[in-house]
């Protein structure tokens, strides 16, 4: 049995806890994790030791750790997060003997791999289970836009590919979706899909739609908008969000059809909160709606991973099967 520290680490908060794998490199128990806002801590060190004060134990002398950012060079600089982190130093500074980094749909992508049928829900498309041969796409928005990739070949016969394919461009496919470009690009320049498809997406989503309607909104922070739109209080904040929910299904099938995708499952912290949502929205007609391609886009299974801490879960899987 190999006890470990499993990281998440993402835009807005750091997720710690201890994980332990049996012989074979399987996850066989996580603990509760520590959750922290990444703004209170100057590092992930500093986090870490944070998480063994809370804990009250010495930690483990193995890491994995899930990073929002691609993981390539002796700097790693999150995507959304202050926190740089240089690979080549991890030993020494969490005082571990070994260590595993990935990016964070990559760790969500190994735990698509490692669970079972139950840790998914049905979004759309056949009700049917993820094929065992072929690729599946993972993705799914939150303080940023995650993209991974799961090469099946059969049975427990399977690897993961990190991707950053969410700062590819935006694609709008209506006449209102080229007013909300044009008001991101009058903001930001060059508009990726993560851009619109993100947690703080949404408030410029607002924007654009008010400023269409000649409405004046108040100013609010991102909790209270996505609640107003989640509620559906506000009618302005429920179009938003299902114009949110449109540009998700868009962005999903463009990805499955990159991949070649025989299935594709949605993760992230706002997919999580988007479950009950998602099925009734537009997102399953905009995945589907690729032309000559609708059959086959509707033939594709997409779920939701509902394990509740797919980053920790798969960061420890990662570290299980790089390492066995």
């Amino acid at each position: 049995m190999t006890e470990l520290v499993a990281a998440d680490i993402g835009g807005t908060h750091a997720r710690f806890a201890l994980a332990r794998l049996d012989g074979a490199g399987n996850v066989v128990a996580l603990d509760e994790p520590v959750v922290m806002r990444c703004a209170e801590h100057a590092s992930l060190q500093m986090a870490w030791e944070t998480f063994g004060t809370t804990i009250g134990r010495p930690l483990p002398r193995a890491a994995a750790i899930a990073v929002a950012g691609p993981v390539v060079g002796k700097e790693l600089k999150l995507t959304n997060n202050p926190w740089v982190i240089r690979p080549a130093m991890v030993n020494k500074k969490l005082g571990v003997e070994a260590h595993v980094l990935v990016n964070d749909f990559e760790a969500v992508a190994y735990a698509v791999g490692a669970c079972g049928e139950g840790a998914f829900q049905h979004i759309c498309g056949p009700d049917v289970p993820l094929p065992d041969t072929g690729t599946i796409s993972v993705l799914g928005p939150g303080t940023g836009l995650g993209v991974g990739l799961l090469v099946k070949r059969g049975g427990p016969d399977w690897q993961v590919l990190p991707t950053e394919g969410s700062h590819g461009d935006f694609s709008p496919v209506d006449s209102l979706e080229d007013a909300i470009l044009a008001h991101f690009r009058r903001r930001f320049g060059r508009v990726s899909a993560e851009r619109v498809i993100s947690g703080p997406g949404l408030a410029d989503i607002h924007a654009a739609l008010a400023a269409l309607d000649d409405r004046a909104i108040q100013p609010m922070d991102d909790k209270t908008l996505w609640s107003l739109a989640m509620s559906g209080e506000d009618s302005l904040a429920a179009a938003a969000l299902d114009r949110f929910a449109q540009a998700l299904g868009t962005f999903a099938g463009n990805i499955a059809l990159a991949h070649g995708a025989g299935g594709v499952v949605i993760g992230g912290g706002l997919g999580a909160r988007l479950a009950d949502h998602l099925p009734r929205s537009g997102f399953a007609g905009r995945f589907a709606a690729k032309g000559r391609f609708e059959t086959l886009m509707r033939s594709l299974p997409v779920k939701l991973i509902t394990h509740p801490q797919p980053g920790l879960f798969g960061a420890a899987a990662a570290f299980g099967r790089k390492t066995r």
